[in-house]
């Protein structure tokens, strides 16, 4: 499965966030280290839902970049 990820840089470090996967969550210290855990942290996340019995939601997020004047 493929799922849309959000990856923010902030002062010291970078956030990622999973819009499909409320509550999955990673932080590092570089991009692709964030990149990394987020992969993890969905594996992680996907595993527990299986465990549990609840249905894992489908990838329905996209990503578009839109510009304008600035």
């Amino acid at each position: 499965m493929k799922y849309a990820v959000v990856v923010e840089e902030g002062p010291t470090s970078f956030g990622a966030h999973v819009p499909d996967l409320p509550g999955c969550i990673a932080a590092g210290e570089s991009r692709e280290e964030v990149i990394q855990l987020i992969q993890e942290a969905i594996e992680f996340h996907i595993g527990g839902l299986k465990a549990s019995g609840a249905e894992i939601p489908a990838a329905s997020s996209s990503v578009e970049f839109v510009h304008v004047a600035a």
